[in-house]
């Protein structure tokens, strides 16, 4: 643990913070509130366990543009996008978000994961002038929800992101608005140690602290997913409905895995898709298979994503045959496990309408 890391954590710490894991990566809660963390839909919540890799250097962008599935190359000043990182096969090894500063393009993605891309990314740069640096120890990333969160952070940005993936800079660091949920608004603010330390008590007398497993289901909620160390290598991008939220550029240039991914695209319809389900059961964690009640014998398919509801279970995001919502019950973990119970995502699925209008 760095001391920028151990400054940080110590104070949230001293603030109420319930920290997870020897390198205090998972903040669980706050003291006052942890357990009705789940039902908030309002709130600011610190996230280390995302990881940030800065690319550097005169090549930085040629080359991640050659390796993501997303445009680099013209990536914007005042934009962040989603981009994915495949397998020779298609499928994912990791999900990003990505913007530009003033001397690096940002990959932000799950910490646990983060070590073992930046060491795959690293090995194919070979002549191009880029280079890869893990600064997960040298920001801060909070995560703010609600429209609480728009009224309070134009004391620190005064000209506020006004859609989904714009992206503003200022004194006070990086915020960028990213996909909604709740039917409200959600930024994530990069900023230094310092800047936190000062902002915190502002922030949190106008917005309740959470756990980052608040955070996480916003996310689901949005209907955006990331890739885990469970999840490596089992998604084709359409699978997660990487092309419908943008973290596709079918225009660009080709990366490892483009044949597959385009093919997928471009022959047809898409068989599997993600959707948003609920459990009533906690051991529901990403990598978990799903089984459809009329094919016991084989797994129908798997949980991307998963944060605790206030219900006591899991809300999910469920990679599946899009078929099979209408075929029968689906059950977490094993043929007779817990009954998924699917809703509505933010964002239209193309090629199932048929089973959204069921879900409606």
């Amino acid at each position: 643990m760095t001391e920028f890391t151990s400054t940080w954590l110590q104070f949230l710490a001293r603030n109420g913070a319930l920290l997870q894991g020897e390198d205090g990566s998972g903040i669980v809660g706050f003291a006052a509130g942890d357990a009705s963390d789940a039902a908030l839909t309002s709130f600011v919540a610190p996230l280390p366990d995302l990881g940030l890799i800065a690319a550097t250097g005169e090549d930085a962008a040629s080359f991640l543009h050659t390796q993501l599935t997303n445009d680099v190359e013209h990536l914007g000043s005042g934009e962040a996008r989603l981009a994915g990182y495949c397998s020779p096969k298609g499928r994912l090894l990791a999900t990003f978000l990505m913007w530009k500063t003033a001397d690096a393009i940002m990959l932000q993605l799950p910490r646990e994961i983060q070590p073992a891309v930046q060491k795959r990314l690293q090995m194919f740069v070979l002549r191009a002038k880029a280079k890869l640096n893990d600064v997960s120890d040298n920001r801060v990333i909070l995560g703010l929800v609600g429209h609480a969160a728009s009224a309070a952070l134009p004391a620190w940005f005064p000209s506020m992101p006004a859609a989904p993936y714009a992206k503003i800079d200022s004194a006070a660091g990086t915020l960028i608005r990213v996909a909604d949920a709740f039917a409200a608004p959600r930024y994530l603010w990069i900023t230094d140690v310092e800047t936190a330390q000062q902002v915190w008590p502002v922030l949190t007398k106008s917005l309740p602290p959470a756990g980052s497993h608040a955070w996480q289901r916003s996310e689901i909620h949005a209907g955006v997913p990331a890739v885990m160390q469970k999840t490596q290598e089992q998604f084709v991008p359409q699978m997660v409905n990487f092309d419908i939220i943008g973290g596709v550029n079918f225009k660009k240039g080709c990366y490892p895995g483009q044949e597959i991914v385009a093919r997928t695209h471009y022959l047809g319809k898409v068989k599997r898709r993600m959707m948003l389900a609920s459990v009533d059961a906690g051991d529901v964690k990403p990598g978990t298979e799903v089984f459809l009640s009329a094919e016991p014998d084989q797994p129908s398919g798997m949980v991307v994503n998963a944060a605790p509801n206030a219900h006591g279970g899991m809300d999910c995001l469920v990679e599946i045959k899009t078929a099979a919502v209408s075929e029968g019950t689906v059950h977490a973990g094993s043929p007779d496990g817990a009954v998924l119970r699917f809703g509505a995502l933010p964002y239209s699925l193309p090629d199932a309408a048929q089973v959204e209008s069921q879900i409606r």
